[in-house]
């Protein structure tokens, strides 16, 4: 179907950070499949592990135990704090996990409408349900009648969830995501996600982090809310969990771990063998060549790389990030710059219309880093001359 505004190539291959297209010509990576591709193109010890898997045991269904998913939950559980996971196929499907458990837990409180709170310039995926809990009218539009049981407050608004409290009842839960990729890689003060948690703890609500982007070392911790003191009730992952092969997880503790009976949800490819394979080599490749430091070092190399190139230069309103999630703001939209990039070998995403998104694999290095920066800033410098 015509789903997709898809880009003038075809790539057939790809190595570390780097794709190579039909006609032989090579691009750097700074998009990583949309922060997927977290070990980056045909890592060694994936490509063999989904190899020796997929000679084994690909697919049983969760009629059955699966031993590769436990391991998968044990770890995830480990590196969380968390007491038990879901397991599905994408963001999406993890998001709407943790709608129907905010629901179910309002249900059990003998509340008629359970509630949720979610942001303005959220992205929570294409379901119903979660096209509805995202804060932009481009995903809705068309889709209506939307589904009842959503309030939006501003992102980083503290004040506004407090209002909300004072005078809706129905209130069951806070989604949000740590950082905000889709939204333009909008960064919360330091004290929004323990304001959010007192809050939630204060009325008996879950706060359920969407961490889909944000995780999986991205910032430079497992997971985005790791850098404060807090935890969720509920967490979100797909995304980078499996390097590519897609898998999504719902993560609960506490109360939420026991929201779910049999029979109340469930996935026929959900937590299979194969993807969850994939997400065991991710975790311990991650931890065995240290990629959560180099997310950080690389993503400060890039924050301030493209500070200091774009420094003074009229139309940049700012350069921000989190690790290896960043975004660089133009004061105009600047989606032409993408078909522009890749005309010069650089894969880069625009967002939210004014935002450059560079979410690349957590493998790259320095010298690929200067790479994007020496490639990608003179195109930013020519686009807002010509736009000027």
């Amino acid at each position: 179907m015509n789903t997709y505004s898809r880009l003038p190539v075809i790539f057939t291959r790809g190595e570390g950070v780097w794709l190579w297209d039909d006609a032989g010509k090579r691009y750097l990576d700074g998009v990583g499949g949309v922060a997927v591709n977290t070990l980056g193109h045909a890592h060694p010890k994936l490509a063999q592990a989904l190899c020796e898997q997929a000679k084994t045991l690909i697919h049983t269904s969760n009629l059955y135990g699966i031993a590769l998913q436990e391991q998968l939950a044990a770890k995830l559980c480990d590196i969380a704090g968390m007491d038990n996971v879901f397991f599905c196929n994408s963001g999406c499907e993890a998001n709407e996990a943790a709608i129907k458990m905010a629901r179910l837990y309002g249900h059990q409180k003998e509340i008629e409408v359970p509630t949720i709170i979610v942001m303005d310039k959220s992205f929570h995926g294409r379901t119903m349900a979660t096209l509805t809990a995202t804060g932009s009218r481009k995903v809705q539009a068309g889709f209506e009648p939307l589904l009842a049981g959503f309030v939006r407050v501003p992102f980083n608004d503290l004040e506004a969830v407090r209002q909300v409290a004072a005078h809706n009842k129905n209130i069951v839960a806070v989604l949000v995501e740590p950082v905000q990729g889709e939204g333009g890689i909008n960064i919360p003060d330091a004290a929004y996600l323990a304001g959010l948690r007192q809050i939630c703890d204060a009325q008996q609500w879950l706060l359920m982090l969407d961490e889909v982007q944000s995780g999986i070392g991205r910032t430079g911790t497992w997971f985005a809310h790791q850098h404060t003191a807090i935890k969720p009730d509920v967490m979100t992952l797909a995304k980078g969990l499996g390097s590519g092969m897609p898998i999504g997880a719902c993560l609960a503790r506490g109360n939420a771990a026991d929201i779910f009976k049999p029979g109340n949800h469930g996935s026929t490819f959900g937590g299979n063998p194969l993807a969850c394979r994939a997400g065991l080599t991710t975790l311990e490749a991650i931890e065995q060549e240290g990629l959560r430091e180099n997310a950080v070092r690389i993503g400060t190399l890039l924050v301030d790389g493209f500070r200091q190139a774009l420094q003074g230069v009229a139309g940049v309103v700012q350069v921000r990030g989190h690790g290896l999630m960043v975004g660089i703001e133009l004061d105009r939209p600047c989606g032409d710059l993408v078909k522009q990039a890749l005309a010069q070998g650089m894969l880069i995403n625009v967002t939210s219309d004014k935002v450059i998104r560079l979410v690349p694999p957590l493998i790259i290095n320095a010298q690929e880093a200067q790479q994007l920066i020496a490639g990608v800033t003179p195109l930013i410098k020519e686009f807002l001359v010509q736009a000027a």
